[in-house]
């Protein structure tokens, strides 16, 4: 079985906590992706920020993208999948957290993300099927 770091997308960039929604809306646009890692100052990630959450939970909220931070939006706890961990411990994050993007660490450095579409080249048809189906649920 591959593993994270065989098949992950490796020099993920990340926003920092202290970084506004707004730097970070122009950071997704210059590098065409639809979610950034948020570090923290300390040097450990902090969450993920989606462009999703920046709709819904600012521009929707009334909030200002100028002010709210990316740190503000980071969840309790960052859902990840160490580097050596194997397509099956991927497939049952993704599935059990419904996330669609897991951030790749390596101890606690960020070394890269693996995504749905990593995922869907990786393996065989019929998990990748599986895979889709769980995360398309309610």
């Amino acid at each position: 079985m591959a593993t994270a770091r065989e098949i992950m997308s490796a020099g993920a960039e990340c926003i920092g906590e202290d970084e506004s929604v707004l730097a970070a809306a122009k950071k997704m646009t210059e590098l065409g992706v639809g979610a950034l890692p948020i570090c923290g100052n300390d040097d450990r990630l902090k969450g993920m920020l989606t462009d999703r959450d920046i709709v819904v939970k600012v521009l929707g909220a009334g909030r200002d993208p100028g002010t709210t931070t990316a740190g503000q939006l980071a969840q309790d706890e960052a859902v990840t999948i160490g580097a050596d961990d194997d397509t099956g411990e991927i497939l049952r994050t993704m599935t059990d957290h419904k996330v669609r993007r897991l951030p790749v660490i390596d101890g606690h450095r960020l070394v890269g993300v693996v995504a749905q579409a990593d995922v869907a080249r990786a393996l065989p048809d019929p998990q990748v099927g599986d895979l889709l189906k769980a995360l398309s649920r309610d």
